[in-house]
């Protein structure tokens, strides 16, 4: 049986929402869209359920021109990881962090990508290893011999 739980409504919501979704222990769903939103860039959100209902909240907007595209992963201390294909300093994509707190979510940038070696315009989940380094790929820069926009990168962040 389908069943439609939220439909979203543009403006300060955001739009096309392309990242799949995740549960935290309490049950709150996440997840993000590519476009409008508060900034214009997409955003992240959450929908809580309440007495049979779900309520959204906006926790981010970017700017720029396109936002998550993939999915978010969640550590074990319910902070919000993700990569968007044209936010950040270059309009380039980024990758960020969104640490939830008494007064909302303190949004942190990992990195921004230039298009140079560093690649460009992710689109990828990202994914920690043991050791807590971050990895991802970029669909953009890197190899610009051998591809026009660049081949893209996989990428790491160390903490």
């Amino acid at each position: 049986m389908y069943s439609e739980i939220y439909t979203l409504h543009g403006g300060v919501e955001g739009s096309n929402p392309r990242a799949g979704v995740l549960f935290d222990k309490a049950g709150n769903l996440y997840s993000a869209t590519t476009k409008y939103g508060g900034g214009g860039g997409g955003t992240v959100f959450s929908l809580t359920p309440f007495d049979g209902y779900w309520t959204f909240s906006a926790l981010y907007s970017f700017v720029g021109n396109g936002g998550p595209s993939a999915n978010l992963f969640m550590d074990g201390a319910g902070n919000l990881y993700g990569t968007t294909f044209g936010d950040g300093a270059y309009g380039l994509g980024s990758v960020f962090k969104l640490a939830p707190g008494p007064s909302g979510w303190t949004y942190t940038s990992l990195y921004d990508f230039t298009g140079g070696d560093d690649g460009a315009n992710p689109v990828s989940n990202v994914l920690f290893d043991a050791a807590g380094n971050l990895y991802g790929t970029a669909s953009a820069g890197g190899n610009k011999n051998a591809c026009f926009d660049g081949c893209g990168v996989v990428w790491e962040i160390t903490p």
